[in-house]
């Protein structure tokens, strides 16, 4: 088709990614019954496809898939659609395969086996943190950087820098705190929700992208900063304070 679908929007679009055909049409008809509108694929390639021809607010990914890994999947709808939310699911749970698949662009991590309530109120989360629109049109403006809500994006000296949903949430939440340290535990919860308040390594990674598209070395941060045992600040000043 010459022009990308979209589908009634109820509780969500998501486009189930997953190669066990009896698992797949399982999700499909429970996440229908609770409100959903799903596609499914039954690969990483599949995907791709079907996002060139349904606007979806989710991809629901299975990492454990033939052809093209879940991994590279998630790499590649981030890649061609950044502003989509990707919940990843999968049977491990190491934390570095968490912070894996958050690096490769995942918003969620689930691991299986989940509790249906547990994995729609996430899917709700992902696509709320996609479609909420800008509760003001005030750009934030701190130092190099503006923030404008009703398109989502950031500038730094004037030069576009486009965000993930995510990522646009987060810092978002930074900036209109600019030069105060906000805690962790607050972080997540404005951000993933209450239930997210003990995921650091959400917090670790996502930090660690924005500053590979915020700072001039990334390793050196002056802007995204670290406040030892407390959380993180944003601040607009050229200075690198030793304690940060």
């Amino acid at each position: 088709m010459d022009k990308k679908q979209t589908l009634d929007k109820n509780e969500g679009t998501v486009l189930l990614v997953e190669d066990d055909r009896s698992i797949r049409r399982g999700l499909f008809t429970t996440l229908s019954s609770l409100g959903f509108v799903a596609g499914e694929a039954e690969s990483g390639e599949e995907a791709l496809k079907r996002l060139r021809m349904v606007a979806y607010d989710a991809v629901l990914m299975d990492l454990n898939m033939p052809g093209m890994g879940g991994i590279e999947a998630c790499r590649q709808v981030r890649k061609e659609y950044p502003h989509i939310s990707i919940l990843v699911v999968t049977v491990r749970d190491r934390e570095e395969d968490k912070i894996e698949a958050l690096d490769a662009g995942a918003d969620d991590f689930i691991t299986k086996p989940f509790k249906i309530g547990e994995l729609a109120a996430r899917i709700r989360s992902a696509v709320r943190r996609q479609r909420t629109p800008a509760t003001t049109d005030k750009v934030i403006e701190v130092g190099v950087f503006s923030l404008i809500p009703e398109r989502r994006l950031l500038t730094k000296s004037g030069e576009e820098i486009r965000l993930t949903p995510t990522e646009f949430e987060l810092l978002s939440y930074l900036m209109t705190h600019a030069g105060h340290p906000v805690m962790h535990s607050k972080l997540l919860s404005a951000v993933w929700g209450p239930a997210y308040r003990g995921e650091r390594e959400y917090l670790r990674t996502y930090i660690l992208q924005l500053r590979r598209k915020l700072e001039d070395d990334p390793s050196n941060p002056i802007y995204l900063k670290t406040v030892n045992y407390i959380g993180y600040l944003f601040s607009d000043s050229a200075e690198t304070d030793p304690a940060l």
